[in-house]
């Protein structure tokens, strides 16, 4: 009471605390980062190795193996490690627990990778130690194409000018160009030149690293002046390095244009991008987890004049897959429901209240509570994003409880002849505390949201704020402003109110009154209507009863064909399409496929509907990308495509309905599945290419081929797997190393079902199925590692002489192993020139690499 008593002393201190709400809540709105989900910030790091033309199970065994057991010695708080080895490059996820320190973990692994780096083989560099976030997803792609231009203009554009000149949009991630082709200095041996000249490709390796050296020269003073002397060290156009000498033999000197021919060229493509069946090179735009992704398209459409301006004209730029369309879409339908149901309250209030000064007043609690709410919420760093506009919509309808309370209360005193002041003091004290515990009882409900973990915490940990923090904004003004209002703004209303009841006069207050009184006593009809089936139900209470339990008891038995899901499915208008041909397809090849399928899309999709087509082929040349992309691409034989629909087109699931019969129909000897291309999907996934990702842990890397995934629910679409066969050698999956009993996880594969749902979101039953289906396979393989003890673990044989040889006279090492009863024979490892076979005898002292 005693806040009631300031509030009506002392008026105009909340009258500003209420234009301080206003200003706070207004700066927060417009300062506040705007997306699609709070920002998920699991802890996650990803280490990036780079060593082209290796195999990925070469990759696997020299690089992934020994960085996952030295991470697993040597950083703190690590949860699990998964790691992708794929060719000429090794991706290591290190996800961390909740409160380790990322900061402490990076410096960290960048140490140990240091240690494990002297290990390697010669020429690797250090490897690249990035943090993941779950919101680093692509939101824009900028298609580079041109008529007139080759492949290597357009990566040398989007690469040197447009990437460099789209940087400083803040809270921007711009990895490599795809497609195009990379600018390469290249060398291109004639062997049968070599072979005359009695050189090998070593030779002119060494002769052209010789001979291209950027060195220190230093100045030369001499007389006045201070000369910067330039050493001729280093060709300055690529037609110079024909022109180095390689060796003299018998006087004659043998040049680099002898034995091969050095051009300005490009590297060997592995990654192609068609837009619209025309090739180009592809910039994705990536969102760093705190920023606000319509700030950053924004930004990049503001810049994108300016940087159309410094290229040539025959270039083209065009902006692709814009995910912040489906963000302000998705906000403003959030808006657009909270300002429905705020209106549709407010006119609830004015039927059964009959003032329209009663109305002003509740009406203006509800957007001063949400200010507040919002205003809170910037400052405990919070975004405005679904989950949190969709709980202060939520809120909506609750927010106008306590005023809508206080002030039928305050009618009610006023109708018994009390004065304005009375009635407000009397009115505020009666409601206090029923008031205070409704407030508590609704806010309690969301308490276990703070025992929730993963990404459902940081999901539902906002909307839960949001609900919390406008509620009990809205009792604190019920306390202040609300009695403060109705001071000024219901003083002539007094007369109105002349029984014990509070019903104002029938006549004589204007036409809301009228309206007012019309209300009432439909209402009273309909009341008392109920009031006599209320009695009827009382008579007959066996009955209603009955009835009650049969509905509940059908109502419980449509449970199993609901279904359940993380999130509910939407249609961006958006179709992603993995497409995996034959392990060993050339990519030239792999585009012959592509090109076809585009057709079949053609097809499909009517004219009018299409957008663009998008294809991305192959690996792309940078690790940094397949860190942050989700896109499963494990060789040059595999790529994706991305189909952009227009504004007005039909459901997207039939097409995608239609393109996977049609599709699996035309090309059987190719594998196709579908993955979520909008911007809900990919964060909910969390960096995987499917809702459910099965994950094979064992000592086989050999035999992890064995297990195929097959649908064990007829609501998986199509399962398929993270590596495809065995020739030659394309990229594979592998999973965890930090396992008890210093086990390790081997190169893996992973199934993913995927794509079309019969039923409506059968995830949990379908993993249920498919789980039981792996624990059925499993049985199978126990025992193997007893018989197959290699488990891919690398050791490091070191030569010790034996303390025996020579005993005998004359004898080798060889005949003493033979002595051995039981000798041991081991698979030859190679120290030098010298094969060594590790023995009981020779005492080899063992010590794994990495570790």
């Amino acid at each position: 009471m005693w806040i009631v008593r300031l509030a009506l002393r002392r008026p105009y201190t909340f009258v500003v605390m209420s234009m301080v709400i206003v200003i706070l809540g207004v700066l927060a709105i417009l300062r506040m980062p705007t997306d699609i989900f709070p920002d998920i910030d699991i802890p996650v790091v990803s280490v990036i190795w780079s060593y082209g033309g290796i195999s990925p199970e070469e990759m696997a065994e020299v690089v992934t193996i020994r960085c996952e057991r030295s991470f697993t010695g040597t950083v703190n708080d690590i949860q699990h490690i998964e790691s992708q080895s794929l060719p000429g490059l090794s991706v290591i996820k290190l996800f961390f627990y909740p409160n380790a320190k990322i900061e402490a973990a990076v410096a960290q692994l960048a140490a140990s990778s240091q240690s494990v780096l002297h290990s390697l083989p010669t020429g690797f560099t250090p490897p690249s130690i990035l943090r993941y976030n779950a919101s680093s997803v692509p939101i824009l792609q900028l298609s580079i194409s041109s008529d007139t231009l080759s492949e290597q203009a357009l990566y040398d554009y989007g690469y040197n000018f447009i990437r460099t000149q789209m940087s400083n949009v803040q809270g921007v991630s711009l990895p490599l160009p795809y497609g195009g082709r990379p600018r390469q200095i290249m060398v291109d041996i004639d062997p049968h030149a070599l072979y005359a000249q009695g050189i090998s490709a070593s030779d002119v390796v060494n002769a052209i690293n010789a001979q291209s050296l950027i060195l220190p020269s230093g100045n030369a003073k001499i007389g006045v002046n201070d000369f910067v002397v330039r050493l001729n060290s280093a060709p300055d156009a690529a037609e110079a390095f024909n022109n180095l000498p390689i060796k003299q033999t018998n006087g004659t000197t043998v040049y680099v244009r002898d034995v091969a021919h050095v051009r300005d060229g490009y590297a060997i493509q592995t990654n192609i991008v068609r837009h619209n069946g025309n090739r180009a090179a592809l910039l994705t735009v990536l969102k760093n987890g705190g920023a606000s992704t319509l700030d950053i398209v924004a930004k990049i459409k503001e810049i994108l004049p300016r940087i159309r301006s410094t290229l040539p004209t025959a270039l083209k730029l065009k902006l692709l897959f814009d995910q912040s369309i489906f963000v302000r879409a998705a906000i403003q339908g959030v808006l657009r429901e909270a300002g429905m149901a705020a209106l549709l309250t407010a006119l609830m209030i004015l039927l059964f209240l009959g003032s329209w000064r009663s109305t002003i007043i509740v009406c203006i609690s509800i957007p001063l509570s949400i200010l507040t709410s919002l205003a809170v919420l910037n400052l405990l760093h919070e975004t405005i994003n679904v989950m949190t506009l969709g709980g202060l919509a939520l809120a909506v309808g609750i927010l106008v409880d306590d005023a809508t309370v206080e002030i039928e209360n305050i009618h009610r005193n006023l109708g018994q002849g009390k004065p304005i002041i009375k009635a407000i003091l009397d009115g505020a004290q009666q409601i206090a505390l029923p008031a205070f515990v409704s407030t508590l009882c609704i806010c309690i409900v969301f308490v276990p949201v703070i025992f929730l973990t993963g990404a459902a915490r940081y999901l539902f940990t906002p909307l839960a704020l949001a609900v919390v923090l406008a509620m009990m904004a809205s009792y604190l003004l019920s306390r202040t402003l609300i009695p403060t209002m109705v001071k000024y703004l219901l003083r002539s209303e007094v007369g109105r109110y002349l029984n014990e009841s509070g019903e104002m006069e029938e006549a004589g207050h204007g036409w809301f009154a009228a309206i007012h009184h019309g209300f009432q006593t439909r209402f009273e009809t309909i009341r008392n209507g109920y009031r006599r089936m209320l009695a009827s139900a009382l008579a007959h209470r066996k009955l209603v009863a009955g009835c009650f339990a049969l509905i509940t008891v059908a109502c419980g038995a449509l449970i199993p064909f609901i279904g359940e899901d993380f999130f509910p499915r939407v249609d961006a208008g958006q179709i992603r399409l993995h497409v995996r041909a034959p392990a060993g397809t050339r990519i030239e090849e792999t585009e012959g496929y592509f090109r076809q399928i585009e057709d079949t899309i053609r097809q499909v999709i009517p004219p009018p509907e299409l957008s663009d087509i998008l294809d991305d082929i192959g690996l792309p040349y940078s690790g940094y990308k397949v860190a942050f992309s989700d896109s499963g691409i494990i060789g040059r034989f595999d790529g994706e495509i991305l189909v952009s629909l227009k504004p007005e087109h039909a459901s997207t699931w039939g097409y995608i309905s239609g393109l996977r019969r049609r599709l699996t129909h035309e090309f059987p000897e190719l594998t196709f599945f579908f993955q979520p291309a909008d911007i809900v999907g990919q964060i909910l996934n969390f960096g995987l290419p499917a809702p459910i990702d099965v994950q094979v842990v064992g000592p086989l890397g050999q035999r992890s081929g064995q297990l195929r995934a097959r649908p064990a629910d007829p609501a998986a679409a199509n399962a398929h797997t993270g590596r495809g066969g065995r020739a030659p050698a394309p990229g594979g999956r592998r999973t965890g190393v930090a396992l008890p009993g210093g086990s390790h996880a081997c190169p893996a594969t992973r199934a993913h079902a995927t794509g079309r749902r019969q039923q409506p979101a059968h995830l949990a039953q379908l993993e249920r199925a498919v789980r039981a289906e792996l624990l059925d396979q499993s049985a199978k393989w126990r025992g193997l590692s007893d018989r197959h003890p290699d488990a891919g673990i690398q050791y490091g044989f070191h030569r010790r002489a034996a303390e025996h040889a020579g005993a005998r006279g004359k004898r080798t090492v060889g005949h003493a192993v033979a002595d051995q009863p039981g000798a041991a024979r081991a698979r030859p490892h190679r120290i030098g020139r010298q094969p060594l076979r590790c023995a009981t005898a020779l005492r080899c002292v063992c010590q794994r690499r990495g570790s």
